[in-house]
């Protein structure tokens, strides 16, 4: 490994799994049934059960892996209310106003936000949250245009408190001159991912929810009026099942499967910088993103002491050796004053895109209830859906988000194996060499 880069403690996890015990689980057996059998062990699965039996259910949480395994201690930690959903908006506007559509998805993101600080709160969750806000740099001066274009929507229908910053003044919230200005965000904040999520689980647990790790869903079958799920431990009898695997949606539902791609996210954490250094990198303690196809985010520690740095250093899953001096590459790139820097830990997870850049909650035959499409922004709109989707079976099947029962496309040929990815990251990257060489 490049010594310039790796050091010589790296590893190959998680930086936030230090702060958690990865492997341990909660010591449930299987029962012999559930109200609700959730497919999956994440922020969506935990606010699910959370909401459940909050009102009364009896849910059990099925988690193939070790609980904390998958995308929800790998993240960020960025939490966002209406940005991220926001990047597609063109043609929101119309001559009578802001398509009502797009006015009601804004709101749920929006919501998506105060439901996360609602449960850290009520649930007293010790994960660092900060409302720290949001600064997302433009990457050309027309992506500065494109984002001031949805500046008065997103204050508007998302109530995001956003401003931009003009160039000149970008190094109030970046020690970089790579952005050619950016969008300042109020509403928007971080966490430790791993701490959020070992929160909902012991939340959950003292409601009254069954958690079981290592216990993989195998086959699901209609039973009578409910259902049957069979698993690696054993068969589970249920009324409701929810499927709440996102980036990780196999064969056990192959109509799902097929409308989400797994895509890679890479992430490296720095090893401790000098004390001044770290305090002049992000001067007000913000998230960062930026307008790049193949976009970055990042931030600092919870403790101030590293940078945390991921992106799009591959679409797929590839080695931190190959991961890793990417990113750092990157990091170079907006911090030049980081060289020298090295990375003690590099991980990969995946978030799940859809072919309408839409999360989306449903019901695919009667009982059978999913919540996923994050589309990079999981941690506020999976933790809002996946209690959405325990509220919708508490209450008898109402809707109740505008991303409910929506369209699911997908593909013709598509099965769930995202063989296209390599070359839609290449011309990304084409695509963001260009902009930056016309510009």
């Amino acid at each position: 490994m490049d010594s310039a880069v790796f050091h010589p403690d790296f590893k190959a996890r998680p930086y936030w799994w230090e702060a958690i015990p990865i492997g341990e689980n909660p010591p449930a057996e299987l029962p012999a049934r559930a109200d609700v059998v959730i497919v999956g062990g994440g922020h969506t699965a935990l606010n699910c059960a959370i909401e459940l039996a909050r009102g009364g259910a009896k849910p059990v949480v099925l988690e193939a892996e070790d609980f904390g395994f998958g995308a929800s201690t790998r993240n960020g930690g960025a939490v966002s209310g209406g940005i991220n959903l926001g990047k597609g908006l063109s043609g929101a506007r119309t001559d009578g106003g802001v398509d009502p559509v797009v006015r009601a998805m804004l709101g749920d993101a929006a919501e998506s936000f105060t439901h996360v600080e609602t449960v850290i709160a009520r649930e007293g969750i010790d994960c660092h949250w900060e409302r720290s806000g949001r600064f997302v740099g433009a990457y050309t001066p027309q992506h500065y245009a494109s984002l001031a274009s949805k500046l008065e929507t997103l204050n508007a229908e998302a109530g995001t408190g956003a401003e931009m910053v003009p160039r000149e003044r970008q190094r109030e919230e970046i020690a970089s001159d790579y952005y050619r200005g950016g969008m300042r965000i109020a509403r928007s904040g971080k966490l430790h991912p791993g701490l959020y999520h070992r929160g909902l689980m012991a939340a959950a647990q003292r409601h009254g929810a069954v958690l079981v790790g290592r216990t993989r869903a195998g086959r699901l079958s209609r039973d009578g009026a409910g259902w049957s799920v069979e698993t690696s431990r054993g068969t589970i009898a249920a009324t409701e099942v929810v499927i709440a695997t996102n980036g990780y949606t196999g064969g056990l539902t192959p109509d799902l499967r097929r409308r989400v791609i797994p895509l890679a996210s890479h992430i490296i954490a720095t090893e401790p910088l000098d004390p001044d250094l770290a305090r002049s990198l992000i001067p007000k303690g913000r998230t960062l993103s930026d307008t790049r196809r193949v976009l970055c985010y990042y931030r600092m520690s919870p403790d101030g002491t590293r940078v945390l740095f991921g992106g799009r250093a591959r679409f797929t899953q590839v080695t931190p050796q190959v991961s890793a001096p990417a990113l750092h590459r990157m990091m170079l790139e907006r911090w030049p004053q980081l060289k020298g820097v090295r990375v003690t830990h590099a991980w990969t997870g995946n978030t799940a895109f859809t072919f309408d850049f839409l999360p989306h909650i449903g019901v695919t035959q009667k009982g059978l209830h999913y919540a996923m499409g994050c589309n990079g922004s999981g941690v506020a709109m999976l933790s809002y859906l996946g209690a959405q989707v325990g509220k919708k079976i508490l209450g008898g099947g109402n809707r109740v988000t505008a991303f409910d029962g929506r369209d699911f496309p997908t593909r013709p040929f598509y099965t769930g194996h995202p063989w296209f990815l390599p070359a839609i990251g290449s011309w990304y990257r084409f695509r963001d060499w260009l902009d930056r060489r016309v510009a």
